[in-house]
């Protein structure tokens, strides 16, 4: 029997997805996608142990309901029961063997089953980093779109199918990520979202002391003292004893103290002044133009002028009278101007693109990006994605899609990069990047030898229902995923040098899942088919 066990444990093993061997769920919805098959299993096999349980349950209370008779009888008059010699001989037999069988039948674990599946399951579980980085992406939305607190937690978003809500423990748990980053803005607003809810009647496991707790602190952190002082006596009242209250309260006190000295002199200072008008936001970071990409990113960008629309025109495209498309032309339409992006419509199909996707899925690995430091490719905070890359030779359709790519540009894909595959995670983004080679970065793509990235082609493999559009926040430009459809532009002038204008970004998914994939072509083997300008930004 043992072995038997083990052998399906073996079996079980080696049916599940060697992709679970790595982790970053959060960074791919494709494969969290695995995670809701795996939670149904677990479910069928918990309903499993209950139904035994259940049964098990049931043989002991018919074993105890027959007792119950028996004994009732037995006690009224036990020397007349016993002076039947079938009783005896039955009382005999049931304490000796009966109960024994009972207490076996007690003591049966019926869980066997369900814990060896959990065990097995346990290790391709997410862990605390993908927990911890699905809760930043909810921050991260947060911030991008402009969504209060209260919105989110009812699960209020565009385009949702299924819709869902935050519990105020899950409010609770957000906070405290936000606190274990240093991220008092964040910390401040979902504490005092989960303190509302449970204000508004909502039962829940987590305490109001336990959040007023961080809240005081978060809030403290952020410079406003009078209110940190309010929220401790409230926690206070609720929990006279707590140690650490009490002690910052004593501390709030003398600052305060300390502050009303030092102001005595004067009717209002200037830092009273700045008290009073500052507006709490999130920590400053990096990214210079974080306010115009996350703008782009809402749809509020740049509007072109009319005068510049007038020049964005929509057409049939034969690829350079390329006999393959002067017989059946190409759907394309201009996006931009300057950089010049175009559409090409309808040029890739849904049997492709599964074909792609069931060719990558298994491959897919965090998505990484050049370290100018090192020119060693290395994980960032600021791509979260997965990605995978597929070679021509195997398969015609990749075959196929890199040819199609070569007679619509003109270009030779032969030097290209591989078809990068990827698909983004819960609020799945790259920030604002160059896909170029800069001169601070001499060594970015020497070991490919084949130049600089000459140009981008992006397929976009799925509709995205809120989110997910590419922009350019130099420019303005905002181009919005439509599945079966591509974009391309130059990333170099004719003369080599960089167009810095096509500085892009994938702004965050909100709601829905993106699957893209692209082609990065590079200089060598152009020298023929885009030559080269005197001119510098030529």
């Amino acid at each position: 029997m043992a072995s038997v066990k083990v052998w399906c444990i073996l079996v079980l093993s080696f049916l599940l997805p060697h992709s679970y061997a790595h982790m970053d769920f959060f960074t791919s919805i494709g494969h969290m996608t695995d995670l809701i098959n795996t939670e149904k299993d677990l479910v069928t096999s918990l309903k499993d142990y209950i139904k035994a349980e259940e049964s098990k349950l049931e043989q002991i209370k018919k074993w105890a309901e027959k007792l119950d008779q028996l004994t009732d009888t037995a006690t009224k008059d036990p020397e007349g029961f016993l002076g039947h010699p079938v009783n005896a001989f039955k009382l005999m037999k049931r304490l000796n063997t009966e109960w024994g069988e009972l207490e076996n039948l007690v003591l049966k674990d019926m869980s066997d089953g369900f814990i060896s599946n959990m065990t097995i399951q346990r290790q391709y579980f997410p862990n605390d980093e993908d927990q911890a980085g699905a809760a930043k992406a909810l921050l991260r939305l947060q911030d991008t779109y402009n969504l209060d607190t209260d919105t989110l937690s009812r699960g209020n978003l565009p385009g949702v199918k299924h819709k869902s809500f935050l519990t105020a423990e899950d409010c609770f748990e957000l906070g405290k990520i936000a606190y274990t980053e240093a991220d008092y803005y964040h910390t401040e607003l979902w504490m005092e979202q989960a303190l509302k809810q449970l204000d508004d009647g909502e039962v829940s496991t987590v305490d109001r002391v336990s959040i007023l707790d961080y809240l005081s602190y978060a809030v403290y952190q952020q410079g406003d003292l009078d209110k940190a002082m309010m929220l401790t006596k409230r926690l206070l009242e609720l929990d006279p004893e707590h140690q650490r209250a009490n002690g910052n309260l004593k501390y709030f006190e003398y600052i305060m103290s300390k502050e009303k000295e030092a102001n005595k002199s004067t009717t209002k200072t200037d830092s009273q002044t700045d008290k009073e008008t500052k507006k709490k936001e999130p920590n400053k970071d990096y990214l210079p133009e974080r306010q115009k990409y996350e703008m782009l990113c809402r749809g509020e960008g740049l509007r072109m002028t009319p005068r510049r629309q007038k020049k964005l025109f929509c057409r049939y495209y034969n690829g350079n009278q390329n006999p393959k498309y002067v017989l059946g032309p190409v759907k394309q339409e201009d996006e931009w101007d300057k950089p010049r992006i175009v559409r090409f419509l309808e040029i890739i199909s849904d049997e492709e693109i599964e074909t792609v996707k069931e060719l990558a899925k298994p491959r897919l690995s965090r998505a990484t990006v050049h370290d100018p430091q090192t020119g060693k490719l290395t994980t960032a905070h600021y791509r979260v994605s997965k990605s995978a890359w597929l070679s021509g030779y195997e398969s015609p359709v990749v075959s196929r899609i890199n040819l199609r790519i070569q007679d619509l540009t003109g270009l030779d894909v032969s030097t290209a990069e591989e078809l990068q595959v990827a698909n983004y995670g819960v609020g799945g983004q790259y920030e604002p990047h160059f896909d170029f080679g800069r001169k601070d970065e001499p060594d970015a793509f020497k070991e490919l030898g084949t130049g600089n990235r000459i140009a981008t082609w992006l397929f976009y493999m799925s509709d995205v229902s809120a989110g997910g559009a590419t922009v350019f926040p130099e420019v303005g430009a905002s181009v919005w995923p439509k599945k079966g459809t591509a974009v391309f532009w130059y990333n170099l002038f004719p003369s080599g040098e960089g167009d810095y204008s096509t500085r892009h970004a994938a702004c965050p998914v909100l709601v829905g899942n993106k699957w893209v994939s692209n082609k990065w072509i590079h200089e060598r083997g152009q020298e023929f088919r885009r030559r080269c300008t005197l001119s510098e930004l030529e």
